[in-house]
């Protein structure tokens, strides 16, 4: 049967309805790629550049699971999210991998797409999130180094196979990988603003910041606050006795003790000199006490040991203060000022009593 003209042009017309259609579905996804791209690119903090890779990724790319692994063998990643207030464990599908992997598993140097499975991709997909059926594992080169994977994850099975076409994810990679670079360095930068170059804690103007956010949320939700002042007894003679490389090898360990008896949401500051500042977190003046005087003892009942070969007996003075229940009204500066005023006089009080001590300013 021979095709009229009416036929031929009402299929035409279905055709180009067709193509119409297609074009018009590639332009709203390239569309939320290049929505997705601005984004990933404004994002100035962590937190926004993986809120950017999980949900907008996710929903731009209709995925099922996306997950970032970053290559941090010695923790510095996590522990500058740490110091910055990032509880990394808010984000199952953040991985840090911490020894090397297979890179005959995971190419260096391109994707690899193909069938989930479990023995090759457990620990770019761990247990804490979706498994999928189809994946595509895309490394992070960053001059010429390999930083970390992106890896997409779809329930679909045929979603991601090994003889597709890898190019548009390749440099949705590299987008990444680029933005994850200037963000952690962007966040390192602030970190090391925030940081004690000597000992490597934090220093006075983290602590200050921290002290007003601290006091503003026991002003909205009262929980118990408490802050310890702690000063290195007789450190002038340390320095006479010892020259300032002994006095900074005094206050290294110093620090060091003294974070050993922390908890990870308490903060320790580097406030003046010899002088070092706690805040602890959830803590009862009781509960700061008891922190105080293993403080105290950690310190005086173990020698430091000089890389000059002598060794040192050191003890600390401590001050200890607890925030009582404040109303809202009341001004959180001045709060703060005073709560951390009654722990530096009981601090004075500890010198007065012969140093070496633990004094409450209850």
């Amino acid at each position: 049967m021979t095709n009229t003209p009416t036929t031929e042009n009402s299929q035409l017309r279905s055709q180009l309805k067709l193509l119409l259609e297609q074009a018009h579905r590639n332009q709203q996804i390239m569309q939320r790629y290049q929505e997705f791209d601005l984004k990933f690119i404004g994002a100035n903090t962590f937190q926004e550049l993986i809120d950017s890779v999980f949900d907008t990724l996710t929903e731009a790319s209709e995925l099922d699971v996306v997950t970032l692994a970053l290559i941090d063998p010695d923790a510095e990643i996590r522990r500058i999210l740490t110091d910055l207030r990032i509880d990394v464990s808010d984000y199952p599908n953040l991985i840090f991998i911490e020894e090397s992997i297979n890179e005959m598993a995971y190419p260096a140097r391109k994707a690899s797409l193909g069938t989930y499975h479990s023995t090759q991709h457990r620990q770019l997909f761990p247990d804490t999130v979706l498994r999928p059926n189809s994946v595509a594992v895309l490394p992070l080169i960053r001059r010429n180094a390999l930083i970390g994977w992106l890896s997409l994850g779809s329930l679909d099975a045929t979603r991601f196979t090994s003889g597709m076409a890898s190019d548009f994810l390749q440099h949705r990679a590299s987008i990444v990988a680029i933005c994850v670079e200037n963000v952690i360095n962007n966040e390192r930068l602030q970190h090391i603003g925030l940081t004690d170059p000597l000992t490597g804690v934090n220093n006075r103007r983290y602590v200050e910041r921290r002290l007003l956010e601290e006091v503003g949320r026991t002003q909205r939700h009262g929980y118990a606050l408490s802050a310890m002042y702690i000063d290195l007894d007789f450190f002038k003679k340390v320095n006479d006795n010892y020259g300032h490389q002994g006095g900074d090898e005094v206050l290294r360990e110093v620090a060091a003790r003294i974070k050993a008896e922390l908890r990870l949401s308490d903060a320790l500051g580097r406030f003046g000199g010899e002088e070092f500042v706690v805040l602890l977190i959830d803590a009862s003046l009781d509960a700061a006490v008891a922190v105080a005087e293993r403080i105290r003892a950690s310190i005086c009942n173990q020698a430091i040991a000089l890389t000059t070969g002598g060794n040192l007996h050191a003890t600390v003075s401590i001050g200890v203060s607890t925030l009582k229940a404040i109303s809202r009204k009341e001004d959180t500066a001045a709060a703060a000022q005073q709560f951390l005023a009654k722990a530096d006089q009981a601090l004075y009080l500890a010198k007065q009593g012969g140093r070496n001590k633990v004094v409450s300013a209850e």
